[in-house]
């Protein structure tokens, strides 16, 4: 089993890295978003375009590995119930056959507001409403104040001896954190559509993974605290936009002088897009395990129990 361990390709735009997860972060506060992407999603309820993120293997290989990020006061409880964790990884996909606003809650078009680092964006949603309106937010997506709510969520139910309902949400967080880690969720040209290369969401995030998921090990570090769950994930998204054109790249690369999309073409694509889709998803675990332990920790610390 291979271990990623290669350094991702290099980009013209990936100096600025540094300087985007240096923004100093405040204290995380209480805030309603889920009411309010509630009251959000009336907006955008007729977005046309569908998104196709990670597929259900690409969510449980992260959910899985996420485990192993955790201290010791935290991993026996998950570790006993890993099985009811990834029974609800995909929780968040079947929310969408029912609920039209989940959608967008999944993305966030990044590139619909100017360029990289898309400063004229800003990380409060109150301030981004105000600035943008309630219609442009709703459709641009909200994927990094779902993060954001689902964080608080979490504690709470950690604060509130909710084990049940902790699993379930935990699961639903790390979902929307290997979500925030798919660049392809962070574009307008989601699935290639706007470069003649429709269908490339599926092709990445999902037939890709199936295809080599035995060879999707990763190198996990301990998990963190993170200071401000909202801010953090919007560090995740800027970072993974910076990879949407090497995709659409080597999407098309791939497929030069073939018929189609068959063997070849998925051997050529994973030599191209591998370490980038192991270092994202590798990072997305760490990331899902530094989300439940912060929770854990603006919950007081509670005693887990251990099964």
């Amino acid at each position: 089993m291979l271990v990623a361990k290669s350094s991702a390709p290099s980009r013209m735009n990936i100096s600025l890295l540094p300087k985007i997860r240096m923004v100093q972060r405040s204290r995380p506060k209480a805030f309603p978003f889920l009411l309010q992407l509630s009251a959000l999603a009336v907006a955008g309820l007729f977005i046309s375009a569908p998104v196709q993120a990670w597929g259900p293997d690409a969510h449980s290989l992260v959910t899985g590995w996420a485990v192993q990020t955790l201290p010791a006061q935290l991993q026996p409880f998950f570790q006993a119930n890993r099985a009811t964790l990834l029974a609800h990884v995909d929780d968040p996909d079947q929310w969408m056959k029912k609920d039209p606003y989940e959608r967008m809650r999944h993305y966030i078009f990044l590139d619909g507001y100017g360029r990289f680092p898309y400063l004229k964006l800003p990380h409060s949603y109150q301030k981004a409403v105000a600035r943008y309106g309630r219609g442009k937010i709703g459709r641009t997506g909200t994927l990094p104040w779902q993060i954001g709510a689902f964080s608080l969520r979490l504690t709470n139910d950690l604060r509130s001896h909710n084990w049940n309902q902790a699993l379930a949400d935990a699961a639903a967080l790390g979902y929307y954190v290997a979500d925030a880690h798919d660049p392809l969720n962070t574009t307008e040209n989601y699935d290639g559509q706007l470069t003649g290369q429709t269908g490339l969401a599926q092709r990445f995030g999902v037939t890709l993974i199936n295809h080599y998921k035995n060879f999707m090990a990763f190198s996990t570090t301990p998990a963190t605290n993170i200071q401000d769950p909202t801010e953090h994930a919007f560090q995740i998204v800027l970072e993974a936009n910076t990879w949407v054109d090497h995709i659409l790249l080597a999407d098309s690369s791939a497929l030069d002088d073939l018929p189609d999309y068959n063997e070849d073409y998925y051997d050529r694509f994973y030599t191209a897009v591998s370490s980038l889709a192991r270092r994202e998803l590798g990072q997305a675990a760490d990331d899902t395990g530094s989300y439940w332990y912060t929770a854990w920790r603006n919950a007081g610390e509670p005693a887990l129990p251990t099964h």
